[in-house]
């Protein structure tokens, strides 16, 4: 799918793991159960191309979610995160950096927590 089309999409899946034998443990299981293959980025992340979106598992004690998180892709992160504002969404977590991007958490009317990301700087 071409960037374009990606824009205000969902585009992943992040699912959390409590550390880093847990996340391999999870990850042994997808592969295991669905064949999905996983890149290691650093001990405490893992993601896949492999699972329909997609997805990641997340160890890091700083910035993984509490629960499954869905992740819509932008090209714009501050506009975004503005206009969530303005809409009445509450910012969870301010933007940060990881390896490949930058993203943040917010929670919509219902509390169901989501992020934004961006590859864009």
């Amino acid at each position: 799918m071409s960037i374009k089309n990606r824009i205000n999409q969902f585009d992943f899946l992040e699912l959390p793991a409590k550390n880093a034998e847990e996340l391999k443990n999870t990850q042994l299981f997808f592969f295991t159960v669905f064949g999905w293959s996983y890149r290691k980025l650093g001990d405490e992340y893992a993601d896949t191309q492999d699972s329909g979106i997609n997805s990641g598992i997340n160890a890091d004690p700083e910035n993984r979610p509490a629960h499954s998180l869905a992740v819509i892709y932008t090209d714009d992160l501050e506009t975004m995160r503005k206009k969530i504002v303005a809409a009445g969404g509450m910012i969870t977590k301010e933007i940060f950096s990881f390896p490949g991007g930058r993203r943040f958490h917010f929670k919509d009317p219902a509390d169901n927590e989501l992020a934004v990301w961006s590859d864009q700087a």
